[in-house]
């Protein structure tokens, strides 16, 4: 029997594609590199992504077809292509950002996003350019706090890949799952799912030039954490706790997390939330809900900085829920409180970037 491009083209116009309904030849998925050689074919599907679901089924369908309706001694050889360029590898993700870093607590309800939003709004008061991913995927609270919720970001064609363009607000570049799924429905993932969403938000953004990513983590410690530290190499991280007992215990643990020999990355310093109450109309006064010091106190048992206090005051409270982070306004005490912990940020991470090798990307043992 002798080959020719016609018949291996009529059985694979047998073959549908789900994604489409039409077959492999009307949809133009192959490629015109066909090569035969006695009972050897050889071509290309090409697809839309490299991440294509279908893939692998299409791919043995093409072949099945090829031997149902042309001859089962054919030797097939099909390759894959894909329109879209793949994502850079693991450490070529961000190549203009100057410095990664991880807002962390070991608990939730300590704050965490609303210093992570405050830090960032500050940093970009202070000229630097910036960027906020929120990885909380399971609780995505970003939108809400820069009044972005119907935010839909939409991807631009850049060197033969789709890239998501973040949003801007406050001077600040944001990326949040919440702009991607339905806020009012609980987002049911299982992990490998959410990690696969933050790597795209990581790598498929256009985040650009920054002199620092802000990372929103989860609270505690799970397969976000891992999945971050085996994708970037952060430059440090900062964690949140407020003063009292229980928070303190699990902002020791978040601690340990990051600073285990298998982790390495370095603790920035710790931020003390809920420091304090003070009402509005008496500005003088303290009172130490949650106890005194509590943080102070742990940064100072395991040899972190403590980057800042932070009071508990009602304008934080509205101004997250409000879609305007209390740093907006620098005259207030909340608003002074934010912008000296990001002085000491910026102190610090210089000061880290002085005395310390960059840190490794954690790599994944099979």
């Amino acid at each position: 029997m002798t080959l020719y491009p016609k018949l291996i083209l009529n059985a694979l116009e047998t073959v549908r594609y789900p994604g489409t309904g039409k077959n492999l030849v009307e949809a133009g998925m192959v490629d015109d590199n066909m090569r035969i050689d006695g009972m050897k074919v050889s071509f290309s599907l090409v697809f839309e992504k490299p991440t294509d679901p279908f893939i692998k089924s299409v791919v043995k369908a093409a072949e099945t077809a090829i031997l149902t309706y042309v001859d089962r001694n054919v030797e097939v050889d099909i390759s894959v292509k894909s329109k879209q360029a793949p994502r850079p590898e693991v450490g070529k993700l961000l190549p203009q950002v100057k410095n990664i870093i991880g807002i962390s607590s070991g608990k939730g309800g300590v704050g965490k996003s609303t210093v992570a939003a405050n830090l960032a709004v500050a940093l970009a008061k202070m000229g630097h350019k910036v960027g906020l991913l929120d990885a909380d995927v399971f609780g995505p609270s970003m939108p809400k706090m820069f009044q972005v919720e119907d935010a839909r970001p939409h991807a631009e064609q850049m060197d033969g890949r789709d890239m998501i363009i973040p949003v801007e607000k406050y001077g600040v570049k944001l990326l949040s799952i919440g702009f991607f799924v339905d806020p009012d429905q609980a987002t049911l993932w299982r992990g490998g799912m959410a990690s696969n969403a933050l790597k795209q938000l990581i790598g498929d953004a256009l985040w650009g030039d920054l002199d620092y990513f802000l990372i929103d983590l989860p609270p505690g410690t799970s397969d976000i954490h891992l999945t971050i530290v085996q994708t970037l190499a952060m430059t440090g991280a900062v964690v949140v706790s407020t003063p009292q007992e229980v928070a303190l215990a699990d902002a020791r643990k978040g601690i340990n997390m990051f600073t285990n020999d298998k982790v390495n990355v370095p603790i920035l310093g710790l931020v003390e939330n809920m420091s304090w109450f003070t009402p509005a109309e008496l500005p003088e006064n303290k009172y130490y809900i949650f106890g005194k010091d509590g943080a102070k106190k742990l940064a100072e048992e395991m040899n972190v900085p403590l980057l800042g206090q932070i009071p508990l005051v009602q304008s934080i409270r509205e101004g997250g829920d409000e879609g305007k982070p209390v740093v907006l306004d620098e005259d207030s005490i909340t608003g002074q409180a934010f912008m000296r912990l990001a002085e000491n940020v910026v102190h610090q991470v210089d000061h880290r970037n002085e005395n310390m090798d960059p840190t490794k990307i954690v790599e994944i043992h099979k």
